[in-house]
C-alpha cells in the first residue's frame, strides 16, 4: 500500500523514519507492507535515504491511484488546507499532526473525509505521542465526559519546571529553551498559551460533537510569571502549571487555558519537564490520566503513524468521527469557582484586605520587601475580580486547582 508524506521537516522525517524502522511490526498489523513512494517538500535532500523519493509536485501524488493515504506534516493554514481538501476530494485518506489546521477546519475536513468515503485522523494534533483522541472516541465513549484538564505545551511546563526546581528568571529559562530547540525564536504559540488553547479547543468539539472555536477560549500564558510567585505557591506546598481545560456544569460549557497552582494530590503535579499530562474525568470512570511525550520528532511521528495504520485498514471505510461545524457557545468564565493566590503591595498589619476577602488565609512569610500576599476562599470568578479591583495595592493574583 502507498502512502506519501507532506514535509518534510522534523515530523514529516519522523513519520519516515518510523515506517521504515518498525515496517514488519506494521506490516502484521496492517495485514500488508506499507511504502512511502512521495515526500512532498520544495527543499532537496542530497545523500538522504529516501532521496530517491522526494518530489516537489503536489499533483503527482494527487493524482497517483496508488496512493491511497497520505500524512500532512507541513504545519500552518496554507497550503497544508488546500492540499488535504484536494486529497480527500480524491477519496485518499489523510492523517496529520497540525493542529492549526484541525482546530481552524476539523470540522469541514471531517465532511469532506465522510462524503469520499475515506478518512481523516489527527491523532498527533493533541498529545503529541500521547494516546488521546483515540481512546476520548473508542475507549470512554460509554462515559459522560464532563471535564478534561491538561499540561498541553511541553515548551512551557519545561520552562515552569525550571524555575520552579531551580529559582530562574523567565527570561533566563526561556533563553535556555530556545537554545535547547524547545522554544522557537518567537515562542508567543507557546508563552502566551496559543499552542495549549488549540489543543483543547479540538478536545473540546470531540467531546461536545460540535464546534469549540479556539478565538472564543480565554487564554492567559506564563510571561507575566515569576519566581517569586513561585517562591509565594512554595508556603502553600504547590507548584504551578499551565492547564488548559474544558469542563461542562449541567447544561453550560466551559473552557480556558491559564496558569494555575496544583497541591501535590493532582497528578498532573509531578508532569514536569517536557512532558504533558492530560487528566479526563467521567461520571462513571472517575479520574482517568493520559502521560507522556507532547511533542519531540519520533514519539509524534508514532502518533501518526498509528493514524496511517487505522487508516490502512479502513481503506473505503468513511470517517465517524462525530464533529458537527454547530458552534459551542461558551459561558461565562466568571461563573467558575476557584481559590486565589494574591499578591499585595504594603504592609500586612495595616492593610484591609480582610475585609475586602473575609476568610482570606495571609502566607506567613515575607518574599519581597514591602508586599505581602494571601490565599482567598473558593469563589465564582466573577465575584473574586470585583473584590480584587478594590483591593488597594493589588499586584497580581494566580488561580488555585
Amino acid at each position: 500500500m502507498k502512502v506519501a508524506i507532506l514535509g518534510y521537516g522534523t515530523v514529516g522525517g519522523g513519520v519516515a523514519d518510523v515506517l521504515f524502522e518498525n515496517s514488519e511490526e506494521i506490516a502484521k498489523r496492517v495485514g500488508e507492507e506499507l511504502d512511502v513512494k512521495y515526500i512532498l517538500d520544495i527543499r532537496k535532500f542530497p545523500g538522504d535515504r529516501f532521496e530517491a523519493k522526494i518530489t516537489d509536485d503536489f499533483n503527482a501524488i494527487l493524482n497517483d491511484e496508488e496512493v491511497l493515504i497520505a500524512c500532512e506534516t507541513m504545519g500552518g493554514l496554507k497550503p497544508a488546507y488546500d492540499f488535504t481538501k484536494a486529497l480527500l476530494e480524491k477519496g485518499k485518506s489523510v492523517c496529520t499532526s497540525n493542529k492549526e489546521l484541525v482546530a481552524a477546519h476539523g470540522p469541514e475536513l471531517l465532511a469532506i473525509a465522510k462524503k469520499n468515503n475515506c478518512q481523516y485522523l489527527f491523532e498527533a494534533s493533541v498529545g503529541g505521542g500521547i494516546p488521546i483522541i483515540r481512546p476520548l472516541l473508542d475507549c470512554l465513549t460509554a462515559e459522560k465526559i464532563d471535564e478534561i484538564t491538561g499540561i498541553l505545551n511541553g515548551t512551557t511546563n519545561y520552562m515552569l519546571t525550571k524555575m520552579d526546581r531551580e529559582g530562574c528568571d523567565y527570561a533566563d529559562v526561556l533563553k535556555e529553551a530556545q537554545e535547547k530547540g524547545y522554544a522557537e525564536r518567537n515562542p508567543e504559540a507557546d508563552v502566551e498559551g496559543y499552542d495549549a488553547c488549540r489543543k483543547i479547543a479540538i478536545l473540546a468539539s470531540l467531546n461536545y460533537q460540535k464546534t469549540v472555536h479556539y478565538e472564543d477560549i480565554y487564554t492567559e500564558g506564563i510571561s507575566k510569571i515569576t519566581k517569586e510567585d513561585f517562591d509565594y505557591a512554595g508556603l502553600l506546598g504547590k507548584n504551578i502549571k499551565l492547564l488548559g481545560m474544558c469542563k461542562e456544569i449541567g447544561s453550560k460549557k466551559y473552557a480556558m487555558v491559564a496558569p494555575f497552582l496544583l497541591d501535590p494530590e493532582n497528578p498532573l503535579y509531578a508532569v514536569n519537564d517536557v512532558f504533558n499530562g492530560i487528566l479526563v474525568h467521567g461520571n462513571m470512570v472517575d479520574q482517568v490520566m493520559f502521560y507522556g511525550r507532547g511533542a519531540g520528532k519520533l514519539p509524534t511521528a508514532s502518533a501518526v503513524v498509528s493514524d496511517i495504520v487505522e487508516e490502512a485498514k479502513s481503506i473505503g471505510k468513511a470517517s465517524d468521527i462525530v464533529w458537527d461545524d454547530e458552534e459551542v457557545a461558551l459561558s461565562d468564565k466568571g461563573e467558575l469557582q476557584f481559590a486565589y493566590l494574591v499578591r499585595v503591595a504594603g504592609n500586612v498589619n495595616t492593610h484591609d484586605f480582610k475585609t475586602v476577602f473575609p476568610g482570606a488565609k495571609e502566607l506567613n512569610a515575607e518574599i519581597l520587601a514591602g508586599e505581602f500576599a494571601f490565599e482567598t476562599p473558593v469563589m465564582p470568578e466573577k465575584e473574586f475580580l470585583d473584590r480584587f479591583e478594590k483591593l488597594s495595592g493589588a499586584i497580581k493574583y494566580i488561580r488555585i486547582k
